[in-house]
This record gives C-alpha cells, structure tokens and sequence, in this order.
C-alpha cells in the first residue's frame, strides 16, 4: 500500500468516525443506575414542592443555610400570585421545577435563585434592579441572561437554517454558562407539560426544542437533558411512532431488564477474574436512539438487536484496553463497529472504546 493510499484510509476512518458522533452521542449516557432528571413530587401545592427542592439540595449541598433560596422562592410566589399555567396550575409551580431540574444537576445557590426567579423580571412588575439589591450582582446577571435569550426569536419557515446560528449565539450570548442551563431546566419542564398547549403549538415548541435546545444538551455534554428532551420531541412530533416504541418496549420490558440484569452479572465476573476493578452497568436504550436506528437502517423495531446498552467503568485508559480485550474474547466484534473514542475524543471530550 503507496503512502498516499495509507492516508486516504485513514482520512476516510476519520470522516466515518465523525459521520457517527452525533448518533453515538445519544446512547452514551449509561451511568450508574441511569439516573436521569427525575420529575418531582406531582403536585399542586408550592409549599411541598419548595420542599422537594430542599431535599434535592441536602443531598449534594454542603451549606446548610437555604434562607437566600427561601427568600427567592417567597418573592417569585408573591410576584406570581395572580398568573396561572396552560394546566390550570398556579404559576410558581413552574420556576420551582426548573430550580429541582437544577438542584438535580447540583448546581450552586446562586443558580437555583436564578431558576426560581427566571421569570419574575419578564413577566411580573418586579425589575431586575431590585432583584440585584436582594441577592446580588450574581443572580441578577444569570435572571438577566435567561430573560435575552427568551426573548429571542425566530420563523418557523427558517428554524433549519438558523438553528446553528442561534445555537452560536445563544452561546455567545451566555456571559455564563449558567445562563444556559438555566434555559435548559426551563425548556425541559416546559416539555414535560407541553400536553396542555394546542396541536400546533405543541409542533412548534418540539421542533424548535429538536434543533435549538436537544443539540445544545449535547454540545454541552448533558446527556441527561438531552436524551429526555429527544424522546418528549418524538413523542410531539411523531406520536404514532412514540406511542408504538413504548408499548412494544414494554411488552416484554420485564424480560429485556432480566436478560440486561444476567449480562451484568457476566460481564462483572469476567472483570474480577481477571482483576479489573470495575464498575458495570447496563440499561434498554431510549425511544430516540431506536427511533433513529430504525430510520437510518431501515428496520422494524423486531429487526433491531443493538436495544440494550452496558458500560464499564475503570480506573485508567489501562484498564479500558484490557477490559475490551476480555470483551472480545467472551463476544464476536461486530466488523467495523469498533471506535476508539481515547484516542480520538468526541467533541464534547466524552473518552471511552
């Protein structure tokens, strides 16, 4: 093989690689029981909801003086107290759920009084000048960063063309990262209740959560809004679809959990006779994942077997290598499904094999 050869080889691995991130990226969230943003306690009471969030604090936050997050959430209550969400619910509701998303991602203080009071300057009589006076120049610049980038826009008709420009500006725009995670918090409990808005509204705000919001998870590496995000667009944007993925998924959900549980348990002995410390974990993939393997290859759900999902976790790229070696031997490798992500890192400096 001439050298010029060689390297148009290698050029082409590397176009496929990059050809598969964004894909790849979807399915890459196999964490430790898979732990993602869960939904708080349903219910319509402000006060037992405040309270979820303290308990979602206390978990990670080591100050036990919440008195600032108190005050947030008493001001965003009061300044809301007249306004109502599609659902029928007092409008605190919706702020204090952004504040949990946030709090789940262990956030600092100052983010979550900004998730509480994202909405307070644009919505309410209250100014962002009197919020800078209670709680500082810190989450008065994260309320106001959250309140610019709401009130972007766009049109429909162009939302294909201007979704990397504005995913480029929303990032430009963001003096702090905080800025759009807080945005992220808001938009993913803005489509857990999207149930309550008109069919063509229920379209636009999936779509523009599909090429705005999902991509900008994944840019920042927040697998778990991005995978929730993606499977509550499907479920807007094509609910025939959705609606048949999950009944089929849970036909036989008990079995696909019992046959994930049994490769686990063989995975993780191999790993301890051969000395790895590791940690292994397993799960079914989500809607979209399969959505897009069944659209890109042209299969029925029955037809695709890649549904489940096991991670190794160890402690050097060392042991990442001889894990892959014991893997090889207890399975075939499929041809031309290995990547080498150590490597070559993936944008968002996500490492595995």
């Amino acid at each position: 093989m001439t050298e010029n050869q060689s390297s148009a080889l290698e050029r082409e691995a590397r176009r496929e690689v990059q050809a598969e991130l964004r894909q790849e990226l979807r399915e890459e969230s196999i964490v430790a029981g898979e732990k993602t943003l869960d939904a708080a306690v349903n219910t319509n009471d402000p006060e037992a909801l405040y309270e979820e969030l303290v308990r979602s604090i206390r978990k990670y936050h080591p100050s036990d003086d919440l008195s600032l997050i108190r005050r947030a959430f008493e001001i965003a209550r009061d300044a809301h107290k007249d306004q109502k969400r599609k659902s029928g619910e007092p409008y605190i509701i919706h702020p204090v759920h952004v504040a949990i998303i946030l709090a789940n991602l262990e956030l600092d203080k100052e983010s979550i009084i900004a998730g509480i009071l994202h909405d307070v300057v644009e919505d309410t009589a209250m100014t962002l000048e009197e919020l800078q006076a209670i709680f500082g120049d810190e989450v008065a610049l994260l309320v106001d960063g959250v309140t610019k980038l709401t009130q972007l826009s766009w049109s429909k008709d162009k939302m294909e063309l201007q979704a990397e420009n504005l995913r480029k500006m929303f990032l430009a725009m963001a003096k702090d990262i905080r800025v759009i995670l807080i945005k992220l918090a808001d938009r993913l409990h803005n489509m857990r209740t999207l149930e309550y808005m008109s069919g063509p509204k229920q379209n636009e705000k999936a779509t523009e959560t599909m090429d705005i919001y999902a991509p900008l998870a994944d840019r920042l590496g927040i697998s778990k809004i991005k995978i929730e995000l993606d499977d509550l667009c499907l479920k807007y944007l094509e609910p025939l679809v959705y609606e048949e993925l999950t009944e089929n998924l849970n036909i036989r959900k008990e079995q696909r959990e019992a046959f994930v549980e049994t490769i686990v348990a063989e995975v993780k002995s191999h790993m301890d006779e051969a000395g790895i410390q590791a940690e292994v974990y397993g799960r079914v993939k989500h809607l979209f994942s399969i959505f897009r393997k069944m659209v890109n290859q042209g299969k029925t759900l029955d037809e695709i077997y890649d549904i489940f999902a096991i991670r190794i976790l160890v402690d050097s790229v060392k042991d990442c290598y001889a894990a892959l070696g014991i893997i090889h031997e207890m399975y075939k490798p499929i041809p031309g499904r290995f990547k080498d992500y150590i490597a070559m890192p993936k944008p968002n400096m996500y490492q595995s094999l």
